[in-house]
């Protein structure tokens, strides 16, 4: 396999300024005071705007509905991801096999990548909905909008790989599924990781309608919203329960900052030995 070189262009994620606070106050901001912070802004908020006409009572919240809902949501969550991710990689490769391939499936897949991945999740819901799978059609929307995400942040990666790491692999006759594993696997990670944190930043961006299926189905269907975060924060709202709304959002930006600190802050340190200066 030959990797052609790629034209500087948006697509492609610079991971330079991805970073995260390594001192002791640096993380402690990171982890709990940035989501405190946020949290309490919220509140303030909602107590200042009037969106909830009822006082803000914890009453009806209980800490095993949240787990329970947050194990959902993150399970919806990842297996979109990894589904996204097994699709990018070799999409991401045909994308930069050729010239050609390069100058056709670079303008088709900006084409796809712009259109709304919302305006397809009633007919998704509708056929979902046939099969019993009723997650399926909540995964499938996830899926597609990590996937561009990731397509595009790889095509980034190997774009970035130098020419002469390119000549010296064909000098050696490292080819085929080795110049795979030994050129292109490490150069796509750095950009990789930061493509999956965008990803999966959009993934959540999506959740709090993707789980709401109930309003993209007929009036007299009986199938209710799907149990998670997203449909707590959209029905606590509709029904005015300012404790729950409280209680989900901050379930949202708790796993967030934990997933940001334990997970991201070790791959993007991790991804460091990969890069190409």
């Amino acid at each position: 396999m030959r990797t052609h070189h790629l034209p500087p262009a948006r697509h492609i994620v610079s991971s330079r300024y991805a970073s995260y606070p390594h001192s002791a106050a640096g993380r402690a901001f990171e982890l709990f005071i940035v989501p405190a912070l946020i949290l309490a802004a919220l509140f303030l908020l909602l107590r200042a705007s009037g969106i909830f006409p009822q006082p803000i009572s914890m009453s009806e919240v209980s800490v095993p509905m949240l787990a329970f809902a947050s194990g959902l949501t993150v399970l919806r969550l990842v297996i979109a991801y990894f589904l996204a991710l097994i699709c990018a990689v070799p999409l991401a490769l045909i994308a930069t096999h050729s010239p050609l391939a390069q100058k056709f499936l670079l303008p088709l897949f900006d084409i796809l990548q712009s259109l709304p991945a919302l305006a397809f999740f009633p007919v998704l819901v509708v056929f979902f909905l046939g099969l019993g799978l009723m997650n399926g059609a909540t995964i499938f929307i996830l899926f597609i909008a990590m996937l561009w995400n990731l397509v595009f942040a790889l095509i980034g990666g190997i774009g970035l790989i130098p020419r002469d790491i390119i000549y010296a692999a064909d000098v050696f006759g490292v080819r085929g599924f080795d110049y795979l594993r030994r050129v292109v696997i490490p150069a796509i990670i750095p950009q990789g990781i930061v493509g999956s944190i965008l990803a999966l930043a959009q993934g959540w961006n999506i959740i709090i309608v993707a789980e709401v299926i109930r309003t993209y189905l007929p009036a007299s269907s009986p199938v209710p919203n799907l149990f998670g975060l997203g449909s707590l924060l959209v029905s606590a709202t509709a029904a005015g329960q300012a404790g729950l709304f409280l209680a989900a959002l901050g379930a949202v930006v708790l796993i967030i900052a934990v997933v940001n600190f334990f997970v991201w802050q070790k791959l993007l340190k991790y991804a460091q030995r990969f890069r190409f200066e």
